[in-house]
């Protein structure tokens, strides 16, 4: 009789273990990108947008500039004008992989602001619902890393277009 309550804890301690772990591999929520690490979803899309003009860098750095530029032109009134405050309330950097037509492949945080999710929200929501980005005619698939600079007010600039703090 031992043996089969040994089994039988057995057999269930492995059907709790393959529970967890195949839950462990589930895949992103549906809209999720790989490397996100928020629920964030893009809003529908503003359909008076139009394609954004393809991008001609030859280097990802130089592509910094016009995916910069892109976020800039569709966030004008979310842009902090001038030098940023001394103090910050958040900073990431981030890196997206995007697809020869400008398209969101994936993202991967080099320094995420963990301090701060709601900022972790806002940026994957952004870099969602800005896509597509410049088509990079030249580089095909290509990396944009950028630093997002964010002030208590929920305004921000990219380390790319940065006007520098005071």
């Amino acid at each position: 009789m031992p043996f089969q309550t040994t089994s039988r804890r057995l057999a269930l301690a492995a059907a709790l273990l393959a529970s967890v772990w195949l839950a462990g591999c589930s895949t992103a929520p549906t809209g999720a990108v790989p490397g996100q690490l928020s629920s964030a979803r893009p809003e529908p899309a503003d359909q008076s947008r139009g394609k954004p003009r393809a991008s001609n860098a030859a280097t990802a750095r130089d592509y910094r500039k016009d995916a910069a530029r892109h976020v800039y032109e569709i966030n004008k009134d979310r842009i902090y004008g001038g030098k940023l405050p001394p103090l910050l309330y958040a900073v990431g950097t981030l890196q997206v992989n995007l697809d020869a037509d400008g398209r969101v492949l994936s993202m991967h945080w080099m320094r995420a602001p963990t301090h701060a999710p709601e900022v972790i929200a806002e940026i994957e929501r952004t870099v969602l619902m800005d896509a597509p980005y410049p088509a990079a005619t030249r580089l095909g698939k290509v990396t944009w890393t950028d630093t997002w600079l964010w002030d208590e007010g929920g305004h921000f600039q990219l380390d790319t277009l940065s006007e520098g703090q005071q």
